[in-house]
């Protein structure tokens, strides 16, 4: 039975992201740089200026609206899918990885603009919004909306859960003490009573100790694989020689395209930075600003900042430590080796406390993005506290599992799921691509003007029951 379950997703999974989101994703992402004519390098110093631009007192800024989605981002997968992609399809996953990062800057510019032209404002002034919101009023398909909230449903509070939870216990495969029949069960059990225990009301001392730790634990981690690469700095040419050669091996990549570098480049890389996907709108809609096409083009950089700085980190540290990349240390363990290399036992210890504190704030910060899709979905109104508390039980439930299921049946379920908000995301904003065009065309004309951009819907010709936040 198991089985059976394990091969129908792994075929779902296979089929979906080859030949259909492949080419989806491509489609949409060098659409969007030619439609933006590269905006995410033409305007690449704007965007870094923007992050430090401040909004008013109490509200939320580009910078902190672009800590929320890159702390989603950011996690286990850095580690782990970086590590997993090298491991089941070769170096060259590197390649594919950066080149769908780059174009995919351009989808995540476009899906945030969107998010802010069509986001709402509650009663205390804040403002929200995400994909569902501009599908349901753009396009007119609540419908089409309801299903998107559920694809994000099932991939944050169930696929990257689960997954989330496999990629923290299988950190502790690397010591004499991890028993593969017990450890699983353990450590899942206390990461869900972790969880629970924050999510129904308590630890929130918890919480702000690890949302401060965590960034310098990222920084920490990105200065540890620069000493790596750098004790290793003779493997560094051959190491790029064989990312390209690898890449360019399409003999070998159409021999078998589902376990190919390309496909894991692409499958672990929208993973890792989710351009396309349709979470980080639902962030970048709380942000106050001027202009939609400031958030947008801050947002390109969260894309950076998760695959071509952290991705990359681990990437290159593992390929040139010179430690065998196989099927058998895919994962965590691959990590750990590579980092041992320099660090002795102490360096397998750091990625086993960088996993844990990844895992648990990426766990409860998944969760922010449902609670967006379930207002959606309740007529914009929060849930009862009965719902609430049953579906955090289950949300805890799903942490367990996920420690305690097969390696396969984690990616796959994450794999399906993200694919799914993808599949409904990007199409949506190619069909309002003029709006956020003109948006951007607007914001640039006021540049040129020397002013600091203002929107307001009636600039590119939207109407005002079209929109709810830029009429006021």
């Amino acid at each position: 039975m198991g089985k059976t379950i394990l091969d129908t997703l792994n075929a779902i999974d296979n089929v979906m992201y080859y030949p259909i989101l492949i080419i989806v994703m491509a489609l949409a992402g060098c659409y969007f740089t030619a439609l933006t004519k590269g905006v995410q390098f033409r305007l690449f110093r704007e965007s870094c200026r923007l992050v430090m631009e401040p909004s008013g007192e109490g509200k939320v800024s580009s910078f902190q609206a672009l800590m929320v989605s890159t702390a989603s981002r950011v996690g286990t997968g850095n580690i782990v899918g970086v590590s997993t992609a090298i491991c089941l399809g070769g170096p060259g996953a590197c390649f594919w990885m950066w080149l769908m990062c780059i174009i995919g800057a351009a989808s995540a510019f476009m899906e945030s603009t969107l998010a802010q032209i069509y986001k709402r404002k509650d009663k205390d002034g804040a403002c929200y919004g995400g994909p569902a919101y501009y599908i349901e009023k753009a396009l007119h398909a609540r419908w089409l909306a309801m299903v998107f909230c559920v694809f994000l449903i099932a991939t944050y509070a169930v696929g990257f859960n689960l997954l989330c939870s496999y990629n923290l216990q299988s950190t502790f495969a690397v010591y004499s003490f991890y028993d593969p029949s017990t450890t699983p069960m353990i450590v899942g059990a206390i990461l869900a009573v972790l969880v629970g225990y924050c999510l129904l009301g308590g630890g929130k001392r918890i919480v702000k100790l690890t949302s401060v730790i965590v960034p310098f634990m990222g920084i920490s981690y990105v200065i540890i694989s620069l000493v790596v690469i750098a004790v290793n700095i003779t493997n560094v040419p051959a190491m790029f020689a064989e990312i390209f050669r690898d890449a360019f091996d399409f003999q070998a990549i159409f021999g078998g395209v589902a376990g190919s570098c390309l496909i894991y480049g692409i499958k672990r890389g929208l993973y890792s930075n989710e351009a396309g996907v349709g979470s980080a709108p639902n962030a970048s809609a709380s942000a106050h600003v001027t202009h939609p096409v400031k958030q947008g083009l801050v947002q390109t950089l969260s894309v950076y900042i998760d695959t071509l700085l952290l991705c990359t980190a681990t990437a290159l540290m593992c390929l040139s430590s010179g430690v065998p990349h196989t099927v058998e240390v895919s994962g965590a363990m691959y990590v750990q080796n590579a980092i041992s290399t320099v660090f002795g036992k102490i360096g397998p210890l750091f990625i086993t406390i960088a996993m844990v504190l990844f895992a648990f704030t990426t766990l409860l910060g998944n969760l922010y993005y449902v609670d967006n899709a379930l207002i959606f979905m309740n007529n914009k109104k929060e849930p009862s506290k009965k719902f609430s508390t049953i579906f955090k039980i289950v949300c805890v439930m799903v942490v367990f599992l996920g420690a305690i299921i097969p390696m396969d049946a984690a990616w796959a379920m994450a794999d399906i799921t993200m694919g799914g908000m993808t599949l409904i995301n990007l199409p949506a904003c190619m069909m309002l691509g003029k709006v956020a065009i003109n948006a951007l065309k607007d914001y640039e004309k006021q540049k040129r003007e020397g002013k600091n951009p203002t929107f307001r819907g009636s600039n590119i010709g939207l109407k005002e029951d079209e929109l709810e936040y830029w009429n006021e």
